[in-house]
């Protein structure tokens, strides 16, 4: 769970690292200066994006009942400690309030910063979404969850867009959508996902390289299959890359300078970390993490997570969902800029929601939590009905 956090007094005025390490205390990351951050009473750690962003990254739970009672526990923790800061939670997936601008000095950060144009520049510093992390399932499984969460990603991204700016339902996803494809894309469909995602990840360019000291950068197009072939790295930033005596990216009339060249071939902690430099909105981590969402205001993120679950509940209701899904699947841009005025999306959405909330029974909740995901989801689509002028 990510949000924007802003002056309660003012929300338009940046905060800076020190606000949020001092309001935090021991609950602080290792990014604020914390060496030994604690966890909150639910067992969720707390992280800081790049623009002053906080996440809560829960503890694995058994059962959604068991997430929901944690997550909801650190949540008011840390709005209560916030608070006292005179700090508040943003509530929706884009800064409605400020302009972009990064607050951590990270050699990763700044790598990315340098890497990045304005689109990506406001994915670090504006945006704030929602991550439901599932269980790949079992071997036989694996591919039609894999399938189930891509092909009703555009509709659900378009029943929980929360970031409706400049054109778009969610301006969230449109700065995702603006960053290069070959890191925010969605992973190419195919029999077999594993295979997908190693292609995938072997061509995405590298965003930085972990040095000792230095700059982190590496020159632009260069591919973690073209580091694996050649053994090392040289180039420098906005300039041509080499790989041996392979040039990568355009030439230019200027040398390319890097002062610390990578000189020996990558090691499984590189591509441990190129991997968790690849934004697709479903990544494969040994579990499947959802990142097509939006942040949600307050309690409401249940909503999403519940639908989600749901629909993965049983290889039947999961089959179900993807023919629910299929007309809209693929629909990433439309859904985004659209949400549910454009009709594929809407159809798939409407009845990949009826289908959920008719088997939240499944997601172990309390009737009352239940009734509260059901009536959340409703107000969605009759919201969005009324705003487009749709009849319900």
């Amino acid at each position: 769970m990510e949000w924007t956090t802003h002056r309660a007094a003012d929300p338009s005025v940046h905060l800076r690292a020190g606000d949020l390490a001092e309001a935090l205390g021991v609950h602080a990351p290792a990014a604020l200066g914390n060496p030994q951050p604690v966890p909150l009473p639910g067992g969720g750690t707390v992280t800081v994006e790049p623009g002053g962003q906080v996440e809560i990254s829960s503890a694995p739970a058994g059962s959604l009942a068991e997430l929901h009672a944690a997550v909801e526990s650190d949540r008011q923790v840390l709005t209560g400690l916030l608070a006292r800061s005179g700090i508040v939670l943003g509530e929706q997936g884009l800064d409605p309030h400020r302009a972009p601008r990064r607050i951590l000095d990270t050699p990763r950060y700044a790598a990315m910063d340098r890497a990045f144009d304005d689109a990506g520049r406001t994915m670090m510093g504006a945006t704030a979404g929602l991550q439901v992390c599932l269980d790949a399932g079992e071997p036989h499984q694996i591919p039609a969850r894999w399938a189930a969460l891509h092909e009703a990603g555009p509709a659900l991204l378009a029943l929980f867009a929360n970031s409706r700016r400049h054109g778009w339902a969610s301006a969230r996803t449109a700065a995702w959508h603006g960053i290069d494809p070959r890191r925010a894309g969605p992973v190419p469909s195919s029999a077999d996902p594993a295979v997908s995602w190693a292609h995938y990840a072997l061509e995405a360019p590298l965003l930085c390289v972990r040095r000792d000291s230095g700059r982190w950068d590496v020159p632009p197009g260069v591919t973690m299959a073209d580091w694996i072939e050649v053994g090392g790295i040289e180039g420098g930033p906005g300039g041509s890359g080499r790989i041996g005596a392979r040039r990568i990216g355009p030439r230019r009339s200027r040398p390319p300078i890097l002062a610390d060249p990578v000189t020996r071939p990558p090691a499984i902690a590189d591509l441990d970390y190129h991997l968790n430099t690849l934004f697709p909105p479903v990544r494969p981590r040994g579990y499947l993490e959802v990142r097509y969402l939006d942040t949600q205001p307050g309690e409401e993120w249940i909503a999403p997570a519940a639908v989600v679950t749901a629909l993965l509940a049983d290889d039947d209701l999961t089959g179900r969902a993807r023919e629910l899904a299929a007309p809209a699947a693929g629909r990433w841009d439309a859904a985004a800029r659209l949400g549910l005025a454009d009709h594929p999306v809407r159809e798939a959405a409407t009845a990949l929601a009826d289908l959920a909330c008719r088997h939240l029974d499944r997601t172990g909740l309390p009737a009352a939590v239940r009734d509260r995901v059901t009536g959340i989801v409703t107000r969605r689509l009759h919201d969005s009905y009324a705003r487009e002028g749709i009849p319900a």
